[in-house]
C-alpha cells in the first residue's frame, strides 16, 4: 500500500499497519503462514485466488516489512521457503479477532 494515511495524530499506530499489512492479500498470506513454513508452490495452491504476480508481491512486501521470512535452502534446484517471523507470528490473536468480529456480524446481517 503506497498511499499516506493523513496526518492525524491519534490515527498513526493504525497508518503505520495499515502501511505494513495493507497489500491486497497480506492477510490471507499471514493466516495461511500461521500453519507453518511453506513452499511458493504450497503456498500458491493454498491460497488459490491470489495470482502468482500478486503472491509475489505480497511475499516481497511482506518480507521488506519484517512480517514474513524467505529462507533460501542450497539444493539442486533451489529451494526457497517462507515463514512467519515473531513479528509475524505475533499478528496471530489480531486475525482470531478479526475472524471473531466477522463471523458475529455475518450472522447478525443475515438475520436483519
Amino acid at each position: 500500500m503506497e498511499q499516506s494515511c493523513p496526518e492525524v495524530q491519534k490515527h498513526s499506530n493504525i497508518c503505520d499497519v495499515l502501511q505494513i499489512l495493507g497489500a491486497k492479500w497480506a492477510f490471507l498470506v499471514i493466516d495461511e503462514l500461521q500453519k507453518g513454513p511453506q513452499r511458493f508452490k504450497q503456498l500458491q495452491r493454498s491460497v488459490a485466488v491470489v495470482k502468482t504476480q500478486s503472491l509475489t508481491d505480497t511475499l516481497r512486501h511482506l518480507e521488506q516489512t519484517g512480517i514474513v521470512r524467505r529462507e533460501v535452502f542450497p539444493t539442486v534446484p533451489v529451494t526457497v521457503e517462507y515463514s512467519l517471523t515473531e513479528k509475524g507470528q505475533d499478528f496471530h490473536g489480531v486475525l482470531k479477532e478479526m475472524d471473531r468480529w466477522a463471523l458475529k456480524w455475518r450472522i447478525r446481517d443475515s438475520q436483519a
